[in-house]
């Protein structure tokens, strides 16, 4: 249920965006996240809640074997991301400067920038000059635009007694210089921010990936105890066959 919920936001929060905005952040849209993780979730549960309630060996080992793939590609994640963690890097600072340049184009996109640099208190990726990557931020002579060597208002340093929030509170940031602009906004990247919050929070991160991880083996373990029963009473139906058709029985 909670996949197909999953699903039907991803649809319907991808059918109110523009065609043309769908297209330009296909690699970065939640929404479509969203939908993908739902079917798969959908697809995998599917299979072990009709396996186990019909006792279909083949849709419990399919149950069984997407678990362990699932489980199998976490684990090589979370090595993978330790073991090459400048490649890892590498990805992350990609990902980041392809949404910046798709800013404008997604509102959802949009939202959640605005809230991860609001969360960690950073603008842009490496630095917020980065921002000169966005066709509307962009710092070029030639930019008409009205936002031209700007950044989002997220990138602004918060006051606690501001009633209203000035979003034009990033115009010309791009400008400064960093110790002129870091008295009115965060100069600091994300990336590092980001690395700096995974590093303090180590601890958290491996309870998060154990929780998720005791439920996939014990999946895995009670779909293969139910598939051995299965087989158990299936011998044990051939057997009474055979020996009720035995004359001598």
């Amino acid at each position: 249920m909670i996949s197909m919920v999953m699903v039907a936001v991803g649809v319907y929060a991808r059918l109110l965006k523009h065609a043309e905005a769908a297209m330009a952040c296909l690699a970065v849209d939640p929404a479509i996240l969203l939908v993908v993780v739902g079917v798969l979730t959908f697809l995998i549960t599917f299979c072990g809640c009709v396996g186990s309630l019909r006792e279909n060996i083949c849709l419990l080992q399919t149950f069984s074997v997407c678990l362990t793939i699932v489980f199998l590609l976490q684990l090589a994640a979370g090595v993978l991301g330790f073991v090459f963690s400048d490649k890892a890097r590498g990805k992350v600072s990609e990902i980041i400067n392809g949404a910046i340049v798709h800013y404008r184009d997604d509102l959802d996109l949009q939202n959640l920038i605005d809230f991860g640099q609001k969360e960690f208190s950073c603008c842009g990726g490496v630095s917020y000059k980065d921002w000169s990557q966005n066709m509307y931020f962009n710092c070029t002579a030639a930019n008409p635009s009205r936002e031209r060597c700007s950044v989002p208002f997220s990138c602004c340093l918060q006051d606690a007694g501001e009633a209203v929030i000035n979003t034009m509170c990033g115009q010309g940031m791009q400008d400064l210089s960093y110790l002129e602009a870091s008295a009115f906004i965060y100069t600091n990247g994300c990336i590092d921010k980001l690395v700096n919050w995974i590093h303090s929070n180590l601890f958290l991160l491996g309870g998060i990936a154990l929780g998720l991880a005791v439920p996939q083996l014990v999946g895995i373990l009670l779909a293969q105890i139910l598939i051995n029963q299965i087989r158990d009473q299936i011998k044990l139906q051939l057997y009474n066959q055979q020996h009720q058709a035995d004359p001598w029985y």
